[in-house]
Parts: C-alpha cells; structure tokens; sequence
C-alpha cells in the first residue's frame, strides 16, 4: 500500500463530528459583510400569491363522498368537459376516489415568465381522508384577488410530506400561461430594509456603502446616488450614465458589501433555509458546550508506514480545532464557528440545523430569526 493511503482498519468507524466550542480565538473575529440584496428587496418586487380550487383523483377510497355536492358538482362539470356529462348528481353518490382541495402557488420576487414552472401546496377541504396515490386533475389559478386572471394551469402527482396525509405538495405542477412581472426601474428606485435589519443606522450605513462603491470607480462623478428615507428605506438614483443600462447598475447596486458590524444592530442570527443563507448581526457569543453532528468515518493504520520522498504520508482531517488560549471568562464567537464551517466545507443546511440545535440548547446568544 502506497505511504500517502491510510489503510481501511477503523479506530472509529462512524465517529460523529465533535465540535469543541469552549474558549476560542483570543482577539476579536474580523467584521463580517454581506451584500445588499441579502439586506432589502426592491420596492414593488414581493412575492406574488396564485389560487384555485380543483381535483385531486385516482385515491383508493380515501377521497370525498360523491354524495356531497361540493364534490359532485365539480366532477359532474369534468365530466360534461370531457363530452361524458351524467343525468343526476346522485349517479356520483359513490364516489369516493376523488378529493376537493384548495390550490396555492407562490411566486418569487423575481416573477414568472410563461412556461415556467413552480410547486403548488394543495390541501383538502372537505371529507378526505388521505391524498397518497393522487394526481391533481388539470386546474386553473387565479391572482389572489376576486376576478384576478388565470395566470397558470395546474396538474401533476401528489406528493405527501410527513404524517399529515391532507396536505400535500405537486412539484413544479403549476406552469405559466400569462406573464407575471415585476415593475420595471425608472431613472430612480427605493430599496426596503427587511424588518430584522431596519432602523436609521441600518439604512444610513446601506446607503453609505452604495455611495462609497459607486464612486470608487474611475468614471463615477456627480452628487449621491444613495439617500436614506425613513428606516426601511433606501432610495438609490440612476446616474445618467447608466441608464443605457439599468440592469447592470442594479446588480452592482446589490451585490455591494455591508460592514454588518457598523449597522449597530442587536445581535441576531438570520438563516433562511431555501437560500442557505446565514447572516450575523453584531458580535455573537456562544456558551461553552460540546456538538456532535453527522457521522464522520476515520481510517488509521497502526503502525504508520515509514514515508519516502516518492510515497509521503499525507494524513487529511475533516475535522478542525477551535481552541485557543483565550481566558475562561471570555466567551466563544459565532464568527469562529463560520469559519470552522467553511474549513470543514459543512454544506449550508447542516449549519443551519446545527445553529438550530444550539439556539434550542440556549447556547446560541442572539436572537435566531427564520426567513
């Protein structure tokens, strides 16, 4: 066997990922950024909410009683589209294969285009007992407003999450038959601060930092282009030299950095677990205490073979020390824990999971916020 490989005889076979948070790094962890789109959301451009009403089918007897008209009025009219209309109601009394259940799409701040696609959320509202095995027969959606257009048709398999066999969620089921976009920038836009990050400071230091990037570039001139509003807001001016392209000046708008430290927020711990996402405000200290996550496998050979200059013994961990020689009183810093993280390439939502496990322990010194 080659020096560099460790051979396969385990000391641990499944040794869980033991992090040491006790005393950390003695000096102060270097201020964190982050970009401005993970701050504010540009005014107009919310998520957009689309509804409707339809049938899930093909479920093994667990569907709605056919004798209730709020189920056999719908498949009566499916049935007449489909050039197979019934005589009575009441032909449907035994039907028990078909579910009523309310439709809701979300779409993102970004808007659709037609023929994209989006997860719907259905839920049942009658009778039904379960939706495993369904399919949702095809359906319309609606915007969230009495008379709104159809803007998507919906169909596809029912997916049930968890133990709750009434609700339910079909990926990608609601594809687009009419545009949903967003307002487009004029020769000014407004920037809102999300609320876990409003207040004067916030928008002043946001503002500051889009100013100071701006003109950092060589053929940036004229007066500021950033203004604090009130304590959400940040109106931004195109300059007149970008405004041949605004698309490009709102990226650049967006992805400048924030120093989190001068916000002068309150120490908050902000995850998002659909993004991945993690943002830290203010200096957040974690208690002492010892976590294991996840399994980690450790090879050894005992005794080690001798290295040569053509096989060295190259020995690779996935773990990390964070120890320090910092006193007892001094208290571990989030920061160092990050960073850890980033060593040990743990993936986003396992650093989430595991700041939720701290924050449940009380471990965790700042207020844990969920997007």
């Amino acid at each position: 066997m080659p020096c560099g490989m460790r051979a396969h005889s385990p000391i641990f076979s499944t040794l869980a990922l033991a992090l040491a948070i006790a005393a950390m790094l003695f000096a102060a962890p270097a201020a964190r950024a982050t970009d401005v789109k993970d701050l504010v959301r540009l005014k107009g451009q919310g998520e957009s909410i689309l509804r409707g009403l339809g049938l899930v089918v093909g479920l093994a007897g667990t569907g709605d009683s056919g004798k209730e008209l709020v189920v056999a009025r719908p498949l009566a009219q499916v049935l007449a589209n489909e050039g197979n209309a019934i005589g009575d109601l009441k032909e449907l009394g035994s039907a028990k294969a078909v579910a009523v259940v309310l439709l809701t799409c979300v779409i993102p701040e970004a808007g659709g285009r037609i023929d994209d696609k989006f997860d719907i959320t259905i839920s049942t509202v009658n009778s039904a007992s379960s939706l495993v095995g369904g399919t949702l027969y095809l359906a319309p959606m609606s915007g969230p407003y009495p008379g709104s257009p159809v803007f998507a048709m919906a169909a596809g398999p029912v997916e049930v999450e968890g133990t709750i066999n009434t609700t339910g969620r079909v990926r990608g089921g609601a594809r687009l038959i009419r545009d949903i976009l967003m307002p487009t920038v004029g020769d000014s836009f407004d920037l809102i601060v999300d609320p876990h990050f409003a207040g004067w400071s916030s928008v002043s230091e946001i503002a500051g930092s889009i100013d100071r990037s701006y003109f950092n570039s060589p053929t940036a001139s004229g007066p500021s282009i950033a203004k604090a509003i009130d304590d959400r807001t940040v109106r931004v001016v195109v300059p007149p030299n970008e405004r041949a392209d605004r698309a490009a000046f709102v990226s650049d708008v967006l992805s400048t950095d924030v120093n989190m430290s001068m916000l002068k927020l309150p120490a908050q711990v902000i995850v998002n677990s659909r993004t991945g996402s993690i943002i830290v405000t203010g200096d957040v200290e974690i208690a002492p205490v010892v976590l294991t996550h996840k399994d980690l496998v450790i090879t050894s050979t005992i005794p080690p073979p001798q290295p040569t200059p053509d096989n060295p013994l190259v020995e690779r961990e996935t773990w990390t020390s964070l120890a320090s020689n910092a006193r007892p009183t001094e208290k571990s810093k989030l920061a160092d824990l990050l960073e850890a993280f980033k060593q040990l390439q743990v993936p986003a939502s396992e650093q989430i999971s595991i700041l939720h496990q701290l924050h449940k322990l009380g471990k965790l010194q700042a207020k844990l916020v969920v997007d």
